[in-house]
């Protein structure tokens, strides 16, 4: 008889189609599913849920309240983990995870996961009082840690326990073949965008929210338009400031050369029509997207907040959040003159960022908890 796979639950909080639930899938995707399976636990108000993709890879959705609404968040929690009898549950939402990880302890889930997928600025100070609270209890319930990068495996779960060893960190690996700079996709992308071959177009993907700044953004695009009017800047992503950055987007004159793309499922080959990839995040536990950006070889300006490891292709420039406008246009403009797109994807690779190889070590990692706590 057929052994059942091992079934995870993966507590992804409110899905809206960011890095963290592009990474889960990616490898869900390419996991062993006859070893394991995924269900995904989210909150009732999430939306870009794939559910025909994940229900035809074998797995599941499950929604529940959000955890604002604690007492019923728990309940839901308790009743879903003991019905389904998982030995695993994997927390994807940061300091968040204490409250999932409780709910798993209490239904007697033997392996419960916290994964770091991201840090703090001091410019979102209402937002890091929560986390500042949570933070010393990130480790109360959960019996195994993980992080995308050694910044956010530290920021989480502290020095000592990084140092010694206790955090697992797995890369935020992608299908790299996936993303590899093909000169047919970049003009026909340009072409459905009535986009000419000698405009230069700065790009960016991600999510309207504080985290991702986009006002600094159309800020420095202000400053490159200025010295170079044959330029666009494309704004693939959805969220809750998008009405502000139109806003500014009017003020500013800027209507005609910005276009906000939405949410997307083609983002690999936005890439490729790409000229430069601009980044000033507040903060960020990798930045998936300039993995994949860099995967097709394309220029990447971004912020200092961003870890070092995000760095894979020598046409890749950190620049300080406290540094102006202008200075960041300037960057970009001297690197928009280097560029010449070649095949990246061996840089990525030997890096630890191709997803069919991190995947087999995470099957490792949740084979060893399995059998550990059997």
């Amino acid at each position: 008889m057929e052994k059942e796979p091992i079934r995870i639950a993966h507590i992804i909080g409110k899905w809206v189609g960011g890095g963290v639930e592009a990474v889960v899938m990616n490898y869900y995707r390419h996991i062993d599913r006859n070893k394991f399976q995924f269900d995904f636990i989210c909150d009732n108000d999430s939306s870009n849920i794939p559910y025909d993709e994940i229900e035809a890879l074998g797995g599941r959705v499950i929604l529940i309240p959000p955890y604002q609404k604690v007492y019923a968040y728990q309940k839901e929690l308790v009743k879903i983990f003991e019905k389904n009898k998982y030995k695993i549950v994997h927390s994807h939402i940061n300091t968040l995870s204490v409250f999932p990880l409780r709910a798993a302890k209490k239904a007697g889930v033997p392996v419960r996961i916290a994964h770091s997928h991201s840090t703090t600025n001091k410019k979102e100070w209402k937002k890091n009082l929560l986390k500042q609270a949570l933070k010393p209890f990130s480790k109360v319930y959960a019996t195994n840690y993980m992080c995308c990068s050694e910044l956010a495996g530290r920021w989480l779960f502290g020095d000592k326990t990084y140092d010694n060893g206790e955090v697992f960190l797995l890369n935020n690996a992608i299908d790299v073949d996936k993303f590899i700079y093909n000169e047919n996709i970049r003009n026909e992308v340009r072409k459905e965008l009535s986009i000419d071959d000698d405009t230069l177009v700065i790009g960016h993907i991600g999510r309207f929210v504080a985290q991702k700044n986009h006002a600094f953004l159309i800020d420095i695009f202000n400053e490159i338009h200025a010295k170079n009017e044959n330029s666009v800047l494309l704004l693939a992503g959805q969220g809750p400031l998008v009405p502000e950055i139109q806003n500014k987007i009017v003020d500013l004159n800027l209507v005609d050369n910005v276009k906000f793309l939405g949410q997307r499922n083609d983002v690999n080959k936005l890439y490729q029509a790409f000229d430069i990839f601009l980044f000033p995040s507040l903060y960020e536990g990798v930045g998936m997207t300039l993995i994949e950006a860099q995967a097709s070889y394309l220029s990447c300006v971004a912020s200092s907040e961003v870890p070092s490891i995000a760095k894979i292709n020598e046409n890749f420039e950190f620049i300080n959040l406290d540094e102006n406008a202008k200075i960041w246009a300037e960057k970009v403009l001297m690197l928009s003159l280097k560029q010449k797109r070649k095949d990246a994807s061996l840089a990525l690779k030997n890096n630890g960022f191709s997803i069919k190889d991190e995947a087999k070590k995470l099957e490792k990692k949740y084979e060893g908890y399995y059998y550990e706590k059997r």
